[in-house]
């Protein structure tokens, strides 16, 4: 069956389009014959530009640059795709990640409603805190929730603002939750666990985790909701499709399982064919009151609208992307350190 082209000669625009997810969206857009691209990030001396290599777009645009490119553009724009954020959780400059996460989603919202283009966004799971109300993509909860760091709040105060405009029906915000995989490796203290435990083992043979601070969890036994970043990007590049074209409001994208540090980690070593060694350390002062010891994407929303797209529907294995990303990617990546 042909696939349904929604491009024609009109754009879609990528935003934090070198980054993690940003480059596998473009990556998967690119696979399914979508090409008629515009990338949108602020590279400055970050080595992010390899995340692009092989990849096929029409330009590259300064972020500070894009509102000047695009006005007057109108007509040959289909879409947005905004993942251009600080996603850094321990980032302390308030003001920065206002103006970077809040004020300047703002702004490329308002053009695209303005002008009738789709959008959809990256929020965050973050923004559920602790998780003591569940992590369900509930619009009508939205002021509920109790972010625990200035990250979470300027993505969640962006989320109120679309509620607050009454638009959140005309968009689409996606809560990721952890993400893995290729492209990642300039995200420095951000990378995922599976990358620096991978590489922990690889210099040390063993892997640390943090003991419980919860009655409720043994030591290793914290469980969260991890997805490959291929599924990810997957799930994120389908909702341009015109099936998708009246769906809008929050979505979280994760697999819906969670799974403990405990079995996590035995799929690393069995990836990288070593025997199973691990040692538990308290959690850090700084940490431990933010620090959450469960988290699951409850998928029953998402999983209501994929079946108009069933190739959204198939997540990789947690045990099988695991296994892809070490031995496909980390060990032949030279710039893996």
């Amino acid at each position: 069956m042909k696939q349904h082209e929604i491009f024609d000669d009109q754009f879609i625009v990528v935003t934090g389009a070198s980054g993690f997810i940003g480059s596998n969206v473009v990556r998967y857009l690119n696979d399914h014959g979508r090409k008629n691209l515009l990338l949108v990030d602020d590279l400055k001396h970050s080595t992010k530009w390899r995340n692009l290599v092989q990849k096929n777009f029409v330009e590259f645009i300064p972020k500070n640059e894009i509102f000047d490119f695009i006005n007057g553009r109108e007509h040959e724009i289909e879409g947005f795709i905004h993942l251009g954020a600080c996603s850094d959780t321990t980032e302390t400059n308030a003001e920065y990640l206002f103006e970077n996460n809040y004020r300047f989603s703002i702004r490329l919202a308002e053009y695209a409603l303005k002008h009738d283009h789709r959008f959809i966004y990256a929020s965050s799971a973050a923004t559920y805190g602790n998780g003591e109300n569940g992590f369900k993509d509930d619009e009508a909860a939205l002021e509920s929730l109790k972010p625990l760091n200035m990250y979470a709040f300027s993505k969640h105060l962006f989320d109120l603002w679309l509620k607050k405009e009454n638009v959140l029906d005309k968009v689409i915000g996606l809560k990721y939750f952890n993400i893995f995989g290729p492209n990642e490796y300039h995200k420095k203290n951000m990378r995922s666990v599976i990358l620096k435990m991978t590489h922990q083992i690889m210099k040390d043979g063993k892997v640390s985790l943090f003991k419980s601070n919860d009655p409720e969890f043994a030591d290793g036994e914290q469980k969260r909701d991890f997805l490959y970043v291929k599924d990810a990007a997957k799930m994120t590049s389908v909702l341009l499709e015109e099936a998708f074209k009246d769906v809008g409001g929050i979505y979280n994208i994760g697999s819906g399982v969670a799974t403990s540090w405990n079995d996590l980690v035995k799929m690393i070593f069995e990836a990288l064919g070593k025997p199973v060694r691990i040692e538990y350390v308290p959690i850090p002062h700084e940490i431990a009151k933010q620090y959450q010891n469960y988290t699951c994407a409850d998928m029953r929303k998402f999983n209501k609208i994929h079946g108009k797209a069933s190739k959204a529907s198939k997540t990789t294995s947690l045990k099988e992307a695991v296994t892809d990303y070490i031995q496909n990617y980390i060990l032949k990546d030279e710039k893996c350190e």
